[in-house]
This record gives structure tokens, C-alpha cells and sequence, in this order.
């Protein structure tokens, strides 16, 4: 490991961080450290370091915000990728955006809205980078990622890099080919917006994040909807009838207002969120004989 540090160092990739707290990088603020946390400065620094990776075969996997993400206390085995400055840059021609995959979503949303381009006012509540976006296909408001993106820049482990399409992309409720069948990190995406009113873009968009705002508990360490919604049913509306509001496991919470999300009451661990996780689950299908599943993605040692 110091070997391939060193390489790495020696390369420019960017900022190279030994056993760096992965807490400090979750909106959950839970988890250990990461053997290795890379953030590239561009593309170019991004394809040395995976080169580097591949060459002394450590495992990696790449974060955008960590806003959809319980990481172990145990932290990370290998290399992690946080996309982040530099992997932001943003072009726009007309109704088409390119975008990369660091790039913040609400920010995204907010100055798309400015411009008159619809398409991005599902998003203007989720916080998580645009890649993260397109690896999950978050949507909100009866829309999705799917919806807009034309095509994404994918960077495959082997170190190659190839365009895939909308319909390369795979996309399914909370999912894409890059969880289900090739696994790589979005880098760029590429989306179709439409011009319209920019005030009516703006207020819808306003409206959106209000709502979220309203009901969600965002002004509390959490990493947004824990499980995915078993359609036609809602996780929370579930959790909710089945009595779990305020229910507690350590430092971890479901929340009072929203019960498909878990906070964290300002001392929780992994282990607490996890078996709160778990709790849930054997509860609502010993009441309901449903199987939830988690949409938040769980990494890390012993998990």
C-alpha cells in the first residue's frame, strides 16, 4: 500500500489521504476510515490513478457526496474515489448540459432553473453529486434521471472509458447497469433539458424543495430514504403504520417526521443505523410479509 501511496503522490493525481475518516464525507456522519482516499483534480488525474490501482490490484469504489451511503465503522478496505472539485465541470449548449459527475445536483437544479431549462425541478431538494445521481437514477416527484440524461461517460475498472447510452444505461426505479451488470463511476453525463417559463421553472422547483424541506428531516445527519419504496406501497407509510416513528437503536433514530429515514441523534454508529436497518425489516414483513430493500448503499469492513 505505501508503495502504490507513493506512486500515486508521485503521479499528481490530487489530494492523497492516508486513513482518512470516511464520517466527514456522509451526510449521515457515520463510518471509518478509508485505507486510502483519493480525490483526482480532473479527468486526466482520475485515469492515472485508477492505472495506479489497477496496477498493484487494490480494491477501490468511488463516492460523490455521501448522501446516500452508510459506510462500516470498521471504514474501507482499498482506494476510495471522492468525486469532487475537479470532476465539476459544467458546459451548456442550448437544451443539451454536460455536466460532470462531482458536480452538486441542487446546484445543478438551481442555476438550470435560472436559465429557463426544465427537466432538473425533481432535484432541487436531493443533495449528492450528479454522477451519484445517474449511478442510482434518483428521482423524486414522479421523475427521475432517466428522464433527462441523453447519455454518461463511464469509467470501467479496467480503466477504459466509454459513452453508454440512455438505453445502455439500464435504468430502473432507484438503479442503473452500473449497480446491476458494470460496475464503473459515472464521470460525465450528459442531459437533455427543455426551455421554458423561468419563473414557472423556478417556482416549481422552489415548491419541490419546500416540500422536501416540509417532510423530510434534512436539517439532521441522515442519508435520505433508507429503503427503496416496494411499489404500489411506500417503505414509509409502512414503517410509519407499523408504529416505528421515534423508535431508537443507540444513537440511531427513525425519524419523527419522515420514517423511511434514520438519524443520527448526534452519537450514533454504523452498527446502530445497521441494526436499526435490520430491525425494520424483520418487523415490517413479520406485519406485512414484505421483503423491504435498502436504497441506501452500504460499504465497508464486516457488514
Amino acid at each position: 500500500m505505501k508503495a502504490m501511496i507513493k506512486e500515486l503522490v508521485n503521479a499528481n493525481v490530487g489530494k492523497v489521504k492516508e486513513r482518512e475518516p470516511l464520517a466527514n464525507y456522509t451526510t449521515m456522519k457515520v463510518g471509518g476510515p478509508a485505507d486510502v482516499l483519493i480525490e483526482p483534480s480532473s479527468i486526466e488525474s482520475l485515469k492515472k490513478a485508477m492505472a495506479i490501482v489497477k496496477k498493484y490490484e487494490v480494491p477501490w469504489r468511488a463516492i460523490g457526496r455521501g448522501s446516500n451511503l452508510l459506510v462500516s465503522d470498521e471504514g474501507v478496505e482499498g482506494v476510495v474515489i471522492k468525486m469532487d472539485e475537479g470532476l465539476d465541470e459544467l458546459h451548456v449548449a442550448g437544451e443539451t448540459v454536460t455536466v460532470g459527475g462531482g458536480y452538486s445536483l441542487v446546484r445543478l437544479a438551481m442555476l438550470m432553473s435560472k436559465q429557463g431549462l426544465s427537466g432538473l425541478e425533481f432535484a432541487g431538494g436531493i443533495p449528492g453529486s450528479v454522477g451519484g445521481a445517474v449511478y442510482m437514477n434518483a428521482g423524486a416527484h414522479g421523475s427521475d434521471m432517466s428522464q433527462i440524461v441523453k447519455r454518461a461517460l463511464i469509467l470501467f475498472p479496467d480503466g477504459t472509458m466509454e459513452w453508454l447510452t440512455n438505453e445502455e444505461m439500464e435504468f430502473a426505479y432507484r438503479t442503473s447497469v452500473l449497480q446491476t451488470k458494470r460496475r464503473g463511476i459515472c464521470i460525465v453525463a450528459e442531459l437533455q433539458l427543455t426551455s421554458g417559463n423561468r419563473e414557472e421553472i423556478v417556482a416549481k422547483m422552489r415548491e419541490n424543495k419546500d416540500y422536501r424541506r416540509r417532510t423530510q428531516p434534512w436539517d439532521k445527519p441522515c442519508a435520505g430514504s433508507v429503503f427503496r419504496n416496494p411499489l404500489p406501497q411506500h417503505a414509509g407509510k409502512l414503517i410509519e403504520e407499523a408504529g416505528l416513528k421515534g423508535y431508537t437503536i443507540g444513537g440511531a433514530k427513525i425519524s419523527e417526521q419522515h420514517a423511511n429515514f434514520i438519524v443520527n441523534t448526534g452519537k450514533a454508529k454504523a452498527k446502530d443505523v445497521l441494526d436499526l436497518i435490520h430491525f425494520v425489516k424483520k418487523t415490517i414483513y413479520e406485519l406485512y410479509g414484505i421483503h423491504l430493500q435498502t436504497e441506501v448503499e452500504i460499504i465497508g469492513r464486516k457488514l
